[in-house]
């Protein structure tokens, strides 16, 4: 048995980049919606802290379906 250690590196590389890349992306939008709260007691617009959060968790989602996607076809 030989194992490819260059794609080994590669699909690990890959893997932890994008896992990073959603925790960071679903960070954010927890983040959005927390600092909602606080601009609507500023007096200032929560809805673009709202809308920000939704885009992340739109985002996070899309990623999820594709990476089900690949999987099942």
């Amino acid at each position: 048995m030989k194992i490819d250690w260059a794609a080994l590196g590669s699909v690990f590389g890959v893997s932890l980049v994008a896992t990073v890349a959603l925790v960071g992306l679903f960070t954010l939008g927890v983040m959005g919606l927390s600092k909602q709260e606080e601009a609507a007691a500023n007096g200032g617009s929560a809805g673009l802290a709202r809308t920000g959060a939704y885009a992340c968790f739109a985002l996070c989602a899309a990623a999820v379906a594709y990476g089900i996607y690949l999987i099942v076809i």
